[in-house]
């Protein structure tokens, strides 16, 4: 009896150890199951997120690259197109666009396609300078196709090219100057708070928004706007081969329509773009479709690739000109 109890004791014991074994067995098979399962998420997981910064870089990469627009344009004869749009605010991009073209002998024409209101005073004078210099130094054939609206500073940079083409509906003119903002100074009122400034020279804060202007201050920044209305003239009749007397009786400020502006020697031709550049290339002597080339666009941000163009919700130049004092050759 001991031996078949010892028998049976000893086959227990035998079988409890093999439940053990493959107890562990299993559970050592479940962790490797599941560290299997782990790094195959893992794996997937980093897989996925890695096509998909290829496919935004990709996104990023071509949509820039489609956007730009190098100067190179084949061989032979070419036509460069500068833009001139929305608010002039700085001369910089657009006197070297400019000039890079007018330095280049193989462009044989420059066609300025115009659609601003115009801008500050001193930036579109500039414009105008370096227009001017490569029609009358450089002997370069510069051309303006008014599109929308060509006024004020716009049409100030018009007027010194060879030739201004206009559509019968642009909008043309403004030959005036503007200063304005705004005075706040019974909402400071209001709101209990008070404007304190330091100043050294009767005229330093002239056009502070916090108060209203002396009469001598208010004589003081006339006779600036009077100055700058007078060279706009005279430099507008310089660029139309006109006298000061016959754009004088023009500069009030009123726009015209490309219709109206013919017979008022404010353009020479009445034609959109397309008639621009067929009447420059012949002109220039260039037979059969003329080659256009243009100057590199701004690349533009990630953020608007992704999100689209989010400057119109963001502070920019153009609104800040409402709110800090200014003189613009500007129509509004």
């Amino acid at each position: 009896m001991v031996l078949d109890g010892g028998f049976e004791s000893d086959w227990a014991l035998k079988a409890d150890v093999l439940l053990l074994l493959s107890a562990k067995l299993y559970s050592s098979h479940m962790t490797e199951q599941s560290r299997s399962r782990v790094f195959l998420w893992v794996l997937l997981g980093g897989g996925a997120f890695f096509l998909f910064f290829i496919a935004i870089f990709a996104l990023v990469y071509f949509t820039v690259r489609s956007q730009q627009k190098t100067t190179f344009s084949g061989f032979g004869d070419k036509i460069a197109v500068v833009d001139l749009e929305g608010v002039i605010l700085s001369p910089k991009d657009t006197v070297e666009q400019l000039k890079k073209f007018a330095d280049d002998g193989s462009v044989k024409a420059i066609v300025l396609h115009v659609n601003s209101p115009g801008g500050g005073a001193a930036a579109s004078e500039e414009i105008y300078r370096e227009v001017l210099r490569i029609r009358d130094e450089k002997k370069k054939p510069i051309v303006a196709s008014i599109e929308t609206v060509g006024a004020s500073g716009a049409y100030y940079v018009s007027s010194a090219t060879s030739k201004i083409f206009a559509d019968q509906a642009s909008i043309v003119g403004s030959i005036g100057v503007i200063a304005e903002w705004y005075n706040y100074e019974e909402l400071i009122k209001w709101a209990k708070l008070k404007a304190i400034t330091l100043k050294a020279g009767e005229f330093k804060d002239t056009g502070s928004p916090t108060r209203d202007m002396t009469p001598a201050e208010r004589a003081y920044l006339q006779a600036l706007i009077d100055n700058m209305h007078t060279q706009f003239i005279h430099n507008v009749a310089t660029g139309r081969h006109l006298k000061d007397d016959e754009v004088q009786g023009l500069a009030n400020g009123k726009v015209w329509t490309g219709e109206q502006a013919l017979p008022l020697k404010l353009v020479d031709q009445i034609g959109d773009f397309r008639a621009a550049i067929a009447d420059t290339a012949k002109s220039v002597g260039i037979k059969g479709e003329p080659t256009l080339v243009r100057p590199e666009k701004e690349r533009k941000t990630v953020l608007d690739l992704l999100f689209g163009d989010v400057s119109e919700y963001l502070p920019s130049r153009a609104k800040l000109m409402e709110t800090n004092v200014g003189f613009y050759y500007l129509w509004k």
